[in-house]
């Protein structure tokens, strides 16, 4: 996989750091410190550029509070999970919705639909709105382009995000259970056609039984790279 100077590690789980040429870093879905598959040298993140959050639920923004206060950074999601972070104690937000565009640092982000649920559990255990989970095209300023899909099922207009925006690399999680497993993400390949595909969102308890060699024969034929990483690597 060559992402022409991007570095891109995988924390575990739904979480990516991604630090582009120009020396920027940004960070998606950030759980960390209680993340069984993060290892414990990234359980404390240094500072960072900017956050895009995928939706509310707890492995996927269990640390976005505290780094968001610690560290200020801008902070992307949709309008109701945003303003969710502020009553926080974010500072920074930059809210969006589906279709929408805009620039983060030194990165075009455009916000993709995602087959899932978003609900924020409260620290009562009461469940608060937060508006609909969603995926992220990443353009660089190299040209390539990458699509974190977040916490999803394949869905038909994957083919859409296909024909407008051509991701070069894709995050897709093939867990099972709570998003899709390898037969849909196989199909979710079909559709998106990417170079390459990161799987994600797999392992990290024992409920997500999909595993990246599974996906292997079910892609082979399409001419897609499966890239399978280790949390901590980076490529």
């Amino acid at each position: 996989m060559d992402l022409h100077g991007i570095k891109l590690t995988w924390l575990g789980h739904a979480c990516f750091r991604i630090e582009t040429p120009a020396g920027k870093t940004l960070l998606i879905d950030p759980w960390l410190k209680e993340n069984p598959a993060t290892p414990d040298e990234h359980k404390d993140h240094p500072k960072f550029d900017s956050m895009l959050l995928t939706h509310g639920h707890f492995d996927h923004i269990g640390d976005a509070v505290a780094l968001a206060k610690k560290y200020q950074p801008m902070v992307v999601g949709v309008y109701e999970l945003c303003m969710w972070m502020k009553s926080k104690g974010a500072k920074n937000v930059a809210p969006m919705n589906k279709g929408g565009t805009q620039i983060v640092g030194d990165v075009l982000v455009t916000m993709v639909h995602a087959d899932h649920s978003c609900g924020i559990q409260e620290d009562d255990g009461s469940i608060s709105y937060g508006g609909e989970a969603a995926g992220y095209v990443l353009e660089f300023e190299n040209g390539v382009k990458l699509y974190h899909a977040g916490d999803t099922n394949v869905f038909g207009d994957m083919q859409i995000i296909h024909e407008l925006y051509r991701p070069d690399v894709v995050m897709l999680p093939i867990g099972g259970q709570f998003v899709m497993a390898p037969k849909e993400a196989a199909y979710a390949c079909k559709l998106l056609r990417p170079k390459t595909v990161v799987p994600m969102h797999f392992g990290t308890f024992p409920a997500l039984k999909g595993r990246p060699n599974e996906l292997q024969k079910m892609v082979e034929g399409m001419g897609i790279e499966v890239f399978e990483m280790k949390p901590g690597q980076t490529a």
